[in-house]
């Protein structure tokens, strides 16, 4: 009796199944090479159906010649060629043309379905896009009609009274409303334009530093305190004084939100990190306020959308545009009573191929 290697190597082996090799190739293959691959097979089945159709043609002409030959009755062969010839005739329509006619009515069912999808998304697209230029547009007139509005009304009543007393407080909120549209006018024009950003290795930490000691005095005059606190310095590659301002709009955002609500003990944290796979850097800004309302959460992110007296409704877009450009993301998460949050994250070299000289 011998090891147990022994009685395995003794058992029969099952005939006729052979296991199938595994591929050592385990990338995933590109459309393009799919698609040839799917063409392939397209071609050999097509010529699989003629090699039967030829096969099925050759035995049809030696069983008729060997009729022929054998057989004294014309009307048998007669019937046999008949027969045969119908099931030729079949096979031939099967294996070679049919194939194209159902690729030739396939492609014209795609192609106009293709079209008819396209022609709908495009209308969409153009619907959309003209709902938004025109919601874009009123905005626009609103922001700029209503402080002109205020600085004629404010020059009229000057011109009424040259003597007045009263008309040096009113030039002084001419000018404030005229400061205002040209303050909204700047960050349309701002928004507007398509400007790259100037990539260089940066620090999330000292960009969000900058920000908070620029906004300080602004904080302590409301009474909100103001904390950074980064696990990392957040070192990435991204335009450091474009990343400035989307900081320093979020906590200006903040400040006021926490001083118009009378919160107790108003604060402002900065929180931020990296990863766990050093590939992203994030900021998370939180206060302590009365937080967002649900139905103004996915307008706040619209051009001249603001619930400010003063405010151009420009600083979110411009902020949410600018964490775009560096290929991050910034969201919100707010529950009412509860306070805001917004959370950025940024990959740390968005741009790859980025050569030497943008750094200058």
């Amino acid at each position: 009796m011998g090891d147990g290697r022994e009685r395995i190597d003794e058992r029969p082996r099952r005939a006729g199944r052979r296991r199938r090799p595994r591929s050592s190739d385990s990338r995933e293959y590109s459309p393009e090479e799919r698609a040839h691959h799917r063409a392939v097979k397209r071609a050999r089945r097509r010529a699989n159906h003629r090699m039967g159709f030829v096969t099925h043609a050759m035995a049809y002409a030696a069983t008729l010649g060997l009729l022929a030959i054998t057989t004294r009755s014309p009307r048998v062969v007669l019937i046999v060629a008949l027969a045969w010839g119908i099931g030729l005739f079949c096979h031939y329509f099967w294996a070679l043309v049919a194939p194209r006619v159902r690729d030739h009515w396939v492609e014209q069912e795609v192609g106009a379905r293709s079209r008819t999808r396209v022609k709908r998304e495009r209308r969409e697209v153009e619907t959309r896009s003209r709902r938004s230029m025109e919601d874009l547009s009123a905005s626009i007139a609103h922001e700029i009609r209503n402080p002109i509005t205020a600085a004629k009304s404010l020059v009229q009543q000057m011109g009424e009274d040259p003597a007045s007393d009263e008309n040096l407080e009113y030039a002084g909120l001419a000018l404030s409303e005229l400061d205002r549209v040209e303050r909204s006018i700047s960050h349309l024009l701002r928004y507007a334009r398509d400007e790259e950003p100037r990539f260089a290795p940066m620090a999330l930490a000292e960009v969000a530093r900058a920000a908070v000691e620029g906004l300080r005095d602004r904080a302590g005059e409301q009474g909100v305190e103001l904390a950074v606190e980064f696990d990392a310095e957040g070192e990435m590659r991204g335009d450091a004084e474009k990343l400035r301002r989307v900081v320093e709009n979020l906590v200006a955002n903040a400040i006021d939100a926490l001083a118009e609500s009378g919160a107790p003990c108003p604060k402002v944290e900065l929180l931020g990190g990296e990863n766990l796979a050093a590939t992203e850097v994030w900021l998370r800004v939180v206060d302590n306020g009365p937080g967002i309302p649900a139905d103004e959460q996915a307008r706040i992110w619209s051009p001249f959308f603001t619930t400010k007296e003063t405010g151009t409704g420009l600083g979110l877009a411009l902020s949410r545009k600018t964490v775009e450009a560096h290929g991050g993301s910034i969201d919100l998460l707010s529950d009412p009573r509860q306070g805001s949050e917004f959370v950025l994250s940024f990959p740390k070299d968005p741009t790859p191929s980025a050569r030497p000289e943008d750094e200058a």
